[in-house]
């Protein structure tokens, strides 16, 4: 609860000094995606949130949003951003049932 917290005041701080907040934030909790499907626009960032009590490591293998987070803690917070307009798929390479689709447009 306590990340929450200080992700929340991370945000509020961005936007008073005029950084761009995030457009779209995921949870990963229970071994899951809080959605199955998230579109942005190209150059948008996702933020994904650990809120479980396991590490996740997610990924994507999709032709020009490729991306591998690494091994990601408990309360890790990490953005992701999607330059290319397609279909992304999302995957935690620890969880194979964590799967979701970034759709990314112009």
């Amino acid at each position: 609860m306590r990340l929450i917290a200080y992700a929340t005041i991370a945000v509020a701080a961005g936007l008073l000094c005029g950084a761009a907040a995030p457009s779209k934030m995921i949870y990963q909790k229970g071994r899951t995606f809080s959605e199955k499907l998230v579109q942005l626009k190209a150059g948008e960032p996702l933020t994904f949130v650990n809120n479980d009590s396991v590490p996740h490591n997610i990924y994507s293998l999709s032709d020009g949003n490729e991306f591998d987070l690494g091994s990601q803690k408990p309360g890790m917070i990490t953005d992701v951003t999607f330059m290319q307009p397609g279909d992304v798929d999302v995957l935690c390479a620890i969880h194979p049932r964590m799967k979701m689709s970034v759709k990314v447009v112009d």
